[in-house]
């Protein structure tokens, strides 16, 4: 009786295992590239939420003055501290800033230095929008940008909103072929997706 019950003590083949392995292989190589690029769509949240906070404070403040301002400090806006992204309301804000050395007077706020410290690159540029202050205010317009890596390639995700409606070439679905897309005024634009886009 004993002898029975242990050649019945049985466990799993070689094959089997290897089947097991092979489709554990299969399920990771289709979940872990998903999850990277859900996480990275996830991260471009921060660019978008703080160009309409941007929008809105810039708005704010020519309901007061009649006027835009290219600098941070006067419109107060300061993105809480450990940004991905490079903000500016002037040309090639993609340094990486200290928070506590943050020159936001000059129209740029660095990423986060402690967090991220290889500055963004622009994947495509601003999609020709100006950045800074625009034209004789009142009748003025302002342009803002966000550059940051959400998935550690040199190329950087790039975003812009602009007070006024306007045409930004865009890489976006057709990568690398900068087509002209109607951008409304206040609404965010992803001029380079670093998600979907790839060089």
């Amino acid at each position: 009786m004993l002898n029975r019950l242990l050649k019945k003590k049985g466990g799993f083949t070689l094959i089997e295992l290897m089947i097991v392995v092979a489709i554990i292989g299969i399920l990771a190589a289709i979940a872990i590239p998903n999850f990277i690029r859900f996480q990275a769509k996830s991260k471009q949240s921060e660019a978008k939420t703080n160009l309409k906070a941007i929008f809105t404070a810039q708005k704010a403040y020519f309901g007061e003055k009649d006027k835009y301002s290219a600098d941070f400090t006067v419109i107060g806006f300061d993105p809480e501290p450990g940004n991905r992204y490079s903000y500016g309301l002037a040309d090639g804000c993609n340094a990486a800033q200290l928070v506590t050395a943050r020159t936001a007077a000059d129209g740029c706020i660095g990423q986060d230095q402690a967090r991220f410290e290889t500055p963004p690159v622009g994947g495509g540029g601003l999609g020709g929008v100006a950045m800074g202050v625009d034209g004789d205010c009142p009748n003025c317009e302002f342009g803002a940008s966000a550059v940051g890596n959400v998935d550690n390639d040199p190329a950087g995700d790039s975003w812009v909103i602009t007070s006024i409606n306007a045409g930004v070439a865009i890489g976006e679905g057709a990568c690398g072929v900068d087509t002209d897309v109607p951008l409304s005024g206040g609404e965010p634009g992803n001029v380079y997706n670093d998600v979907s886009c790839k060089d």
